[in-house]
C-alpha cells in the first residue's frame, strides 16, 4: 500500500492534536508545505451536486490490485493496525488490533471494522464521478495512493455517516474533527470532486477552530 508507513502514527498525531501532520500527509500536493485547512476548502471546485443515475455498483471496490491475494479492505487493515493481524492463506487475517479515530474506540476484531471512503462513493457520484469512466471510479473506490482517502473505523460509525458529506455527519469524537476535514478536503482536491455552496459554507465553519491544520494531496493519476 502506498504512502502507509506513517499512516497510523500520522492518524494518532492528528487525532491527538486536531492539526494534521504535513509529514506524515501523501505528499507532491501543490505545495511542499501543504495549504492551511480553510485556504484548501478554497480550492474545491464548486457546483451544484447530481445523484441521478447513481448506482453503489458504479465503483468495483475491495479489489486484489496486486495480485498477493489481499484485497483492497485487507490491504487498508494491515497498513492501519496498531497491532499487526497474523496473515493467514488468502490474506485472512486474524488478532490485532486498531483505533477507530472516529469515535476514539479500540477495535481487536477486524470484522468489526468497515473501511470507510473518506468522500462517500455517493458523494463522490454527485460531485463529479458521474462523469468518469467505470475504470477511473474503480480506480477511486480502491484508492491505495493517500492514506486518506480510505480508513478503518467501526462499522458503527461508518454505518451512521452513510453517503452523507461533512454538512450533514462528522465524527462523533470531537478530537476527530479537525482531522476529518482535512482529511475530507484532501480527498476532494486529490480527486478533482466538487463541493456545493452548503457543503463549502459548513467546511469553512468547521474549520474556524482548526487553524494549524495543513492539507497536502497528490493529484490522482
Amino acid at each position: 500500500m502506498l504512502g502507509v508507513v506513517s499512516h497510523v502514527a500520522a492518524r494518532a498525531s492528528t487525532a491527538a492534536t486536531g492539526s494534521t501532520n504535513p509529514s506524515g500527509a501523501p505528499g507532491g500536493g501543490p505545495d511542499k508545505d501543504g495549504l492551511p485547512l480553510a485556504e484548501a476548502i478554497a480550492q474545491i471546485p464548486g457546483a451544484a451536486e447530481q445523484r441521478e443515475g447513481y448506482e453503489r455498483d458504479s465503483f468495483r471496490h475491495w479489489i486484489d490490485e496486486d495480485g498477493d491475494s489481499c484485497t483492497t479492505r485487507a490491504e487498508v487493515l494491515i497498513a492501519e493496525a496498531v497491532t499487526a493481524p497474523e496473515q493467514g492463506a488468502r490474506c485472512s487475517l486474524t488478532g490485532g488490533s486498531w483505533l477507530s479515530y472516529y469515535n476514539e474506540a479500540e477495535v481487536t476484531d477486524a470484522r468489526k471494522l468497515d473501511i470507510d471512503h473518506m468522500v462517500p462513493l455517493a458523494e463522490a457520484w454527485d460531485s463529479g464521478a458521474h462523469a468518469w469512466t467505470p475504470e477511473r471510479r474503480q480506480a477511486y473506490a480502491n484508492d491505495l495512493g493517500s492514506e486518506r482517502s480510505l480508513v478503518a473505523v467501526t462499522a458503527k460509525t461508518n454505518r451512521s455517516k452513510a453517503d452523507r458529506d461533512p454538512a450533514q455527519w462528522m465524527p462523533p469524537a470531537g478530537s476527530a474533527t479537525c482531522t476529518y476535514l482535512a482529511d475530507c478536503t484532501a480527498t476532494k482536491l486529490r480527486w478533482s470532486l466538487s463541493a456545493d455552496d452548503t457543503e463549502r459554507t459548513t467546511l469553512l465553519e468547521l474549520a474556524e477552530p482548526c487553524a494549524d491544520s495543513v492539507v497536502q494531496f497528490e493529484p490522482a493519476a
